[in-house]
């Protein structure tokens, strides 16, 4: 209730307006109607990988990737492709400091899951960052969208139970997906058990190693349900 009152007067106060292009926003979002509509959207794509598939046999089918080797997540759920407008949103937020965008995909990401979850999970993870990373960063942005996407569909958040053990280079400077791959190997710790199902959240999702790596642990602690709440996914 507390939330909503102060929603209503940030509003109020400050009308939301377009991140893109300046018009007033619209829905309650710093974002207009033509330019949400804009958004490059994910769809056929693998539900279990999140990959997109070009001919689907039918919206359940998985990608033959994973028939044959099924990831240690069971779903990806991913609303948007990590396309132009949109890698230049995650882009302001994860390079230039613009928490603001968290609150604008937090809530984009909580509208679409809304629509698209079977259930909720028992708790929301985002990826860890190493300590040094986040030092440097000042934020984690897996951190900032769980966030308010926990506060949007009332979830528990959890960045308590796992960490990040080992400092790895960016990902995104390794050449191909054996090589992320390795790079992210025995990178991540579980503290204690992890019962029920988790949702593992991250800003972008390319190979899959990163939130594999993780899942593999969250696995070995209990979890028993794991899917991937990415806000976007990339063209792998």
């Amino acid at each position: 209730m507390i939330y909503r009152w102060i929603d209503i007067n940030r509003f109020q106060l400050f009308p939301p307006v377009c991140v893109l292009c300046g018009d007033p926003g619209h829905d309650g979002l710093d974002l207009c109607s033509p330019c949400r509509h804009d958004l490059p959207r994910h769809i056929h794509a693998c539900p279990r990988c999140g990959v997109t598939i070009h001919s689907p046999s039918t919206p359940e089918s998985s990608c033959g990737a994973c028939q044959q080797h099924p990831p240690p997540y069971d779903r990806v759920l991913a609303p948007f492709r990590y396309d132009t407008p949109l890698d230049h949103l995650i882009h302001r937020l994860k390079y230039c400091g613009r928490l603001e965008q968290a609150r604008l995909l937090g809530d984009l990401m909580a509208h679409w899951l809304e629509q698209h979850l079977d259930a909720f999970p028992d708790r929301v993870i985002p990826v860890p960052l190493h300590p040094t990373r986040l030092r440097q960063r000042g934020f984690n942005q897996a951190v900032e969208l769980a966030r308010r996407v926990c506060k949007r569909l009332e979830l528990p958040l959890d960045t308590q139970s796992c960490r990040r053990q080992r400092a790895t280079p960016p990902q995104s400077e390794m050449a191909d997906a054996r090589e992320r791959a390795r790079n992210i190997k025995g990178a991540f710790a579980v503290r204690g058990e992890v019962r029920g199902s988790v949702a593992i959240l991250d800003d972008v999702m390319t190979t899959g190693s990163t939130v594999g790596e993780l899942a593999k642990c969250l696995r070995a602690a209990g979890a028993t349900r794991i899917e991937v709440w990415a806000c976007a996914r990339t063209h792998q």
